[in-house]
C-alpha cells in the first residue's frame, strides 16, 4: 500500500526548545541528516507521538517556505490529559519524535482579503497564515485576545509582520481589555473577506454568531478545545438509534470487532490494532479520520463539513457511531 504524503512517518529530532510565553513553548524540529522535509501550507498541523507513546495533534507555526524544520508550538493545558504536560516537563532537545504529516484541514482559502481572529493558543496557525499573506502582498488584519499580556505567544512576530506588511493588527490581553469585540470586527471586514477564527469554543460560536449579518464574508474556524457540550456539534439523534451493538469490519485483512454500548469505535479497533492513531477523543483534532467503505456512519465530530458527513466517506472513530448492523472501515 502507498503512503499518501499528509500520512507518511517522519522521524525528528528535537533542535530547539524556546519559552514563548507564561506555560507556551515552541519546538523546532528537523531531519538529523537536514534534508528536506515535506512541504506544508498554512493551517496545517503535525501528529506527534510523544516518548509515553501519546500521540497528540499541533499546528505549524513557522515560515511555510522553510523545508529544514517545523516548528510547532504548546501550551501546558490546565487541566490536561498528560500530552502538553509531557512536553513542558520532558528533557527533550536532542530527542527522536515519530511524527506524521503536514495534514491540513484548516486551508488558506483564496480571498481579496484577509481577517485573523485568534485567541490564545489559537495564534499558532493564525501566524502561518499572516506570513504567507505577507509574502503573497495580500491584505489582512489580525485580532489576538488571550488571558493576559504575559500568557500570548509570538506578539514580537506579529509586530514584525504587521510592519513589514502594513497591517492593522491589534493585541488585546482580556485582564485589561476585556474579550475580543468580534461584531466590530466583522462589520470592519471588506467586501469578500475571508474571516479565520481559531482559539476556544466560546469564542467560535460567538464569532460565527456576529458573521450571521455578513453573507458577503467566509467564516472558517478551527477548534483549539472541546466543545461545551451545550454548544458541541452532536447529533440529536435519540441514544437508543445508534448507541447499540454493530461490527466494525476491518478491511484490510478482514478482522471484525464488536462495537457494545459505552463503547467507542476506537477503544474497540485499538484492541486489534493498538497502533491506530488518535489524540483529542472527543471528534475536534481530527486525528482519527477513518475512511468508511460501507455501513452507515453517525458522525458527532466538529470536524467534517455538513458536505463531508453526507458523503459518508469517512469519520471521526472516537466519537461517532453506526446506524446499520456493520460498518466497514479502510484499516
Amino acid at each position: 500500500m502507498t503512503t499518501s504524503p499528509d500520512n507518511q512517518e517522519l522521524h525528528l529530532h528535537v533542535e530547539q526548545i524556546r519559552w514563548e510565553a507564561d506555560d507556551v513553548v515552541s519546538l523546532q524540529l528537523s531531519r538529523r541528516d537536514d534534508a528536506e522535509l515535506p512541504p506544508w501550507q498554512p493551517g496545517a498541523h503535525l501528529e506527534v507521538r510523544l516518548p509515553s507513546g501519546l500521540t497528540r495533534q499541533y499546528s505549524l507555526c513557522g515560515h511555510p517556505e522553510d523545508r529544514r524544520s517545523y516548528t510547532i508550538a504548546v501550551l501546558r493545558a490546565q487541566p490536561g490529559r498528560g500530552g502538553s504536560a509531557e512536553i513542558h516537563d520532558t528533557a527533550l532537545i536532542g530527542r527522536q519524535l515519530r511524527v506524521r504529516g503536514p495534514r491540513n484541514q484548516f486551508p488558506l482559502q483564496p480571498a481579496p482579503s484577509y481577517v485573523f481572529i485568534a485567541g490564545g493558543i489559537g495564534i499558532t496557525p493564525i501566524l502561518s497564515m499572516a506570513r504567507d499573506a505577507t509574502s503573497r502582498r495580500l491584505p489582512w488584519s489580525l485580532h489576538y485576545g488571550g488571558r493576559s499580556a504575559r500568557s500570548m505567544a509570538f506578539t514580537r512576530d506579529i509586530t514584525d509582520l504587521a510592519q513589514a506588511a502594513g497591517a492593522p493588527v491589534t493585541v488585546l490581553p482580556e485582564d485589561r481589555h476585556g474579550l475580543l469585540p468580534l461584531k466590530d470586527i466583522v462589520e470592519s471586514a471588506g467586501t469578500g473577506a475571508a474571516v479565520y477564527g481559531c482559539g476556544p469554543s466560546g469564542m467560535l460560536a460567538a464569532l460565527r454568531d456576529s458573521v450571521t449579518h455578513r453573507p458577503d464574508v467566509s467564516l472558517h474556524t478551527e477548534l483549539f478545545t472541546a466543545p461545551a457540550p451545550e454548544t458541541g456539534d452532536v447529533s440529536d439523534t435519540p441514544p437508543d438509534q445508534h448507541d447499540r451493538e454493530f461490527t466494525v469490519v476491518l478491511a484490510r485483512t478482514g478482522e471484525t470487532v464488536q462495537v457494545t454500548d459505552g463503547t467507542t469505535i476506537l477503544e474497540a479497533v485499538r484492541r486489534l490494532r493498538p497502533e491506530v492513531a488518535y489524540s483529542c477523543e472527543e471528534g475536534f483534532c481530527g486525528t482519527c479520520d477513518t475512511k468508511v467503505l460501507d455501513g452507515t456512519p453517525v458522525h458527532r465530530d466538529t470536524v467534517l463539513t455538513e458536505a463531508e458527513c453526507d458523503s459518508n466517506t469517512s469519520m471521526m472513530i472516537c466519537v461517532g457511531s453506526c446506524a446499520s448492523g456493520e460498518l466497514v472501515l479502510d484499516l
